[in-house]
C-alpha cells in the first residue's frame, strides 16, 4: 500500500480508503454483514487505513456494521471517517445527540475525521451557520469524541469556495472528482483551492457511481488495452498531488483485490502525456453521451410513487450509448416507470448532483415511448 500526506495534519493516509456507501448486499437489498465485515478487515490488513461511512448510508445500518467490523483490535489500526446528517438538525443540541448516537453505533469514543454531510448552499445557510456547527464540532474535538474537522460538498463552485472561506479551521474536505468531473461543482479548481490552504482532500465517485468502470463502448474503446477502465480512472486521481486519497464503494471481493493492486503501484506524476490526451478524448466523447448525470447514489429513494429512480436514469442513458434495444427490454420489466412521477420533488431535495428529476422523468417516458413505437 502506497501512502499520502493529509494535508497539514500530519497524518499518512493509504491511497485507497475504503467507503461503507456500496457494500455488498443480500437479494432483499439488505447488506451481507458477514462478507462486508471480511472485507473491511482484509483491506485493513493489506494496509488500508481510512474507512468512511455516514449517517444515512445503507439505509442507516452502515455505520453500525462498520462499528462490528473495526472491533476486536481493528479500530485501532484505521482512521475512522463518519458524517453529521446536517439535514436532520432541527435545533442547535441535535448535533450532539446525532453525534452520541453515531458513537455508539459505531462502537467507539470518538472519530477521526468528522464531516459535515453534502453540504449545498441551502444547508450551509439554514444548517451550518444558523446552528453555528463549525463551533459545535470544536466544542465536541474538546471533548475528545472527534478529532479533525471537515466538509463533504456537492454544489457549484462558488458555494465551495465560501464554505473554505468561512472557517479557518478545516481540515480536510470530500469532493466528487474524476476525469469527467473536472468543472462540476468543486471540480478540478475546488481542489486546487482547497490544497493551496492547506486542507486535505478526499475524493468521492472517482468512478462516477460505477460508471467509469464499465463505461459505454464508445468511452472504453479509447483506452488502450494495457488496464483496465477501473486503474485508468483511478491512475488520474492518484496522479495529482493536491489529491490525499480516494474512496471506492467496492461492492464485492475481486473489486477489493483490483482496487488494492492499483493502490499498490500508484504514485504522483504517474500519468503519461499521452495517457492526459486519452483522458480529454473519452471526456468529450463520455459528455456527448450521457444524459443524466446519475451517480447510482440512490439518495432518491424509496419513491413515495415507488419510482426506482437510479434504475430508470441507467436505462435512459443506455438509449444514448446504441444500447436501445437492451434498455427498452429492461425499462419493460419496471413496474412503476417514468410515467407514474408525480412531480413532487421529494427526490430533487435529496439529490446531491442537483437534478431537476420531475422535468427530467417526461423525457424519459418520451423516449422509451418511442422505441415502443
Amino acid at each position: 500500500m502506497q501512502y499520502r500526506k493529509f494535508g497539514k495534519t500530519g497524518l499518512s493516509v493509504s491511497a485507497l480508503g475504503f467507503g461503507a456507501m456500496r457494500l455488498p448486499v443480500l437479494e432483499d437489498n439488505r447488506v451481507d454483514e458477514a462478507r462486508a465485515i471480511a472485507m473491511i478487515r482484509h483491506a485493513i490488513d493489506e494496509g488500508v487505513n481510512y474507512v468512511d461511512t455516514a449517517y444515512p448510508y445503507h439505509q442507516g445500518e452502515s455505520e453500525r456494521i462498520v462499528g462490528k467490523a473495526l472491533s476486536d483490535g481493528y479500530r485501532e489500526k484505521t482512521y475512522l471517517a463518519t458524517k453529521c446528517p446536517v439535514w436532520k438538525l432541527e435545533k442547535a443540541e441535535d448535533f450532539e445527540i446525532l453525534l452520541n448516537e453515531q458513537l455508539e453505533k459505531l462502537q467507539t469514543d470518538h472519530v477521526d475525521f468528522y464531516l459535515l454531510h453534502a453540504l449545498s448552499r441551502e444547508r450551509f445557510e439554514e444548517k451550518v451557520k444558523k446552528f453555528e456547527l463549525v463551533k459545535q464540532m470544536e466544542k465536541a474535538r474538546k471533548d475528545g469524541k472527534i478529532r479533525y474537522l471537515g466538509f463533504s460538498f456537492h454544489d457549484s463552485y462558488d458555494v465551495f469556495q465560501d464554505i473554505l472561506d468561512y472557517y479557518d479551521g478545516w481540515d480536510f474536505c470530500q469532493i466528487q472528482y474524476n476525469y469527467v468531473d473536472l468543472t462540476h461543482q468543486a471540480g478540478a479548481k475546488g481542489l486546487k483551492e482547497a490544497a493551496a490552504k492547506g486542507l486535505a482532500v478526499v475524493i468521492m465517485e472517482p468512478l462516477l457511481g460505477g460508471k467509469l468502470a464499465n463505461p459505454a463502448d464508445h468511452v472504453k474503446k479509447i483506452f488502450p488495452k494495457d488496464k483496465s477502465c477501473v486503474e485508468y480512472a483511478l491512475d488520474f486521481l492518484w496522479d495529482q498531488p493536491e489529491v490525499s486519497l480516494l474512496l471506492s464503494g467496492m461492492s464485492d471481493e475481486a473489486q477489493l483485490e483490483d482496487n488494492l493492486q492499483y493502490a499498490d503501484r500508484s504514485h504522483v506524476h504517474m500519468v503519461t502525456e499521452e495517457e492526459k490526451e486519452i483522458y480529454k478524448k473519452a471526456k468529450e466523447v463520455y459528455d456527448s453521451m450521457a444524459l443524466v448525470g446519475c451517480t447510482g447514489c440512490r439518495y432518491c429513494i424509496p419513491c413515495p410513487f415507488g419510482l426506482p429512480i437510479p434504475d430508470i436514469f441507467t436505462l435512459y442513458n443506455m438509449t444514448a450509448a446504441h444500447k436501445e434495444e437492451e434498455a427498452k427490454e429492461r425499462y419493460r420489466s419496471i413496474s412503476v416507470n417514468a410515467r407514474e412521477c408525480r412531480a413532487c420533488h421529494h427526490c430533487e431535495k435529496e439529490c446531491p448532483q442537483m437534478i431537476k428529476i420531475s422535468q427530467v422523468m417526461p423525457e424519459v417516458a418520451k423516449v422509451f415511448a418511442k422505441l415502443e413505437a
